[in-house]
């Protein structure tokens, strides 16, 4: 009574419960969905048919629901360092300094932003964020009860080292941070 909880799905589909304050890094290791994180989209499975060779080559007339499957963007298997990159994107964009990024960029502009991956066996990676007068460094851990924390902070961008300037992020509206990741 008077805490303020925040509400998760057990599993996808599964019905919304209130997790208190002391609970919720049990129920995010738990494998729990935070309500309004972003999820994976899905397509269900009737939409699309499997089609004959004339069909794929064009060579018959399609229907109207092969020409929605046609528009449909390919999807492609994601390489290992990719998927971090989404996951530290998706842990920052949860974090409070996502809303920090953006009322910041409201005043200087739209910043800078790169994620890169650090050294070692923990996974962890870092998000720069930088603007002409000033830049933020945050450390990603997903595995950390604190998956993101401010590491350093600075005003001039010669402070930081050239592979923390390799601008593979941009930050959209409200500061969501999300990584370029090329296209097919």
């Amino acid at each position: 009574m008077g805490e303020r909880a925040v509400r998760f799905a057990p599993g996808n589909g599964a019905e919304l419960v209130d997790v208190c304050p002391l609970c919720q890094e049990l129920a995010l290791e738990a494998g729990w969905i935070k309500e309004g994180s972003p999820t994976t989209p899905t397509l269900a499975g009737d939409r699309r048919r499997k089609r004959g060779l004339t069909e794929r080559f064009g060579l018959s007339r399609a229907s109207e629901e092969d020409a929605f499957a046609q528009q449909e963007p390919i999807l492609r298997r994601l390489s290992d360092e990719e998927i971090a990159l989404l996951e530290a994107a998706d842990l920052f964009n949860a974090s409070a300094y996502r809303r920090t990024v953006g009322g910041i960029a409201k005043s200087l502009g739209t910043p800078e932003a790169s994620i890169v991956p650090l050294s070692g066996s923990a996974g962890e990676l870092v998000v720069t964020v930088a603007w002409d007068l000033s830049w933020y460094q945050y450390r990603v851990s997903p595995d950390s009860g604190q998956p993101v924390r401010l590491e350093r902070r600075g005003h001039e961008l010669d402070e930081l080292e050239p592979g923390f300037k390799e601008w593979n992020a941009h930050v959209e509206d409200e500061g969501r941070l999300v990584p370029e990741i090329a296209r097919i």
